[in-house]
């Protein structure tokens, strides 16, 4: 670990790898892990030995991200499982540094509530928010014209959409340029990680939809772009390396040094960008609709992502299908408010469970 002086880890949380956080526990020495699945749980506590307390469950995951003797919280959990511990965090006062999209994507309103409520602190982690942030540091919001979110593409850019439905996961998890988790790989082959990004930017930063564009870039090395009410640009470049933006966030306002490798701009040769339309980004196009139309619609949205994206995983739909589904249960559901953590899950169950249902009923 870089930097052990600055930072002391003090809990753990994973969702069931008994073998990997007893690794991370014997280097960092916390006071407390946590495992989510309460078998996994119930294995971790015959099989570690040290003197870290264990917790279990999304209580014990709350716990954890509400102790006293933590100052920054890193949620770096997938999908819509992670927003508990966002709240948590944030509730108790917390400088959260969030990697978990799905908390501003599912449930914007009540983050931006709490954060308001707890005068909490959020940082964000995903490289293009993180981008964003340096780049507005010292700006003036009015002065903002828009916000440019770069996009790799994913494996498929530029492939015609008919070549698409034969597409497998292996295929669509394997990704250019980034090393990242299932979902979150499948969401950028199909951009709709790239949606839901311009929902986070729009809470994170205030700005309108409108004001917030995709443009795609494949070499992944501009993060993001600021353009400003006189024309002039400001764009953040760096490796294609999630410790960045990670150190970034743990250290600032200041900045430590990296190991990482500095861009040589030279050798890297050429930039290019290419627009993303989100009439021809099925689920690119999904996802500004949904953030448009506000309300329980982005909570669907990502429920049923989650759901379709699994399913694809599994082969049981078309990578082409993944957007079809999404777009029925959008349909289907019945629109209501997000005003609590409640209405966030009934919601979100109810999306799930409708693309199930969607997905069984093809063909019949």
């Amino acid at each position: 670990m870089e930097h052990p002086d600055e930072f002391n880890v003090v809990g753990l949380a994973a969702g069931s790898n008994v073998k990997a956080i007893i690794a991370q526990a014997e280097q960092l020495s916390p006071a407390f892990i946590c495992l989510v699945d309460q078998d996994a749980a119930s294995e971790l506590k015959a099989a570690y030995s040290g003197p870290a307390k264990i917790l279990a469950g999304n209580d014990g995951l709350s716990q954890l991200c509400a102790m006293d003797e933590a100052d920054l919280v890193l949620n770096a959990i997938v999908g819509s499982a992670g927003l508990s511990a966002t709240l948590a965090a944030l509730e108790n006062h917390k400088t959260l540094a969030l990697a978990n999209k799905e908390s501003l994507v599912a449930a914007g309103p009540l983050v931006s509530a709490a954060v308001k409520k707890s005068c909490g602190r959020l940082l964000p982690v995903d490289s293009e928010h993180n981008a964003l942030f340096q780049c507005l540091t010292g700006e003036a919001t009015d002065e903002v014209s828009k916000l440019i979110l770069t996009a790799s593409g994913g494996p498929f850019w530029g492939k015609p959409e008919n070549e698409l439905s034969q597409v497998t996961p292996a295929e669509a998890l394997n990704h250019p340029r980034w090393r990242m988790g299932p979902r979150v790989t499948i969401d950028s082959a199909t951009l709709m990680n790239k949606g839901f990004e311009v929902i986070e930017a729009h809470w994170l930063f205030d700005l309108a939809f409108e004001r917030i564009e995709v443009i795609i870039h494949p070499q992944s090395i501009v993060h993001s772009l600021v353009e400003f009410i006189d024309g002039s640009v400001k764009a953040h470049l760096g490796p294609t390396d999630m410790r960045l933006p990670i150190l970034y966030s743990f250290s600032w306002p200041k900045r430590l040094s990296s190991s990482l490798a500095p861009l040589d701009l030279a050798q890297i040769g050429r930039l290019e960008f290419f627009p993303a339309d989100p009439a021809k980004a099925r689920c690119l196009g999904l996802a500004y609709e949904a953030a448009r139309l506000g309300r329980s619609y982005p909570t669907v949205l990502n429920g049923a992502d989650e759901v379709a994206v699994d399913n694809f995983l599994r082969e049981r739909i078309g990578f082409n299908e993944i957007g079809n589904i999404i777009d029925t249960v959008l349909e289907r559901h019945e629109v209501v408010d997000i005003s609590s953590l409640s209405d966030f899950e009934s919601v979100d169950a109810w999306a799930k469970s409708e693309a199930e249902a969607v997905i069984s009923r093809r063909g019949k």
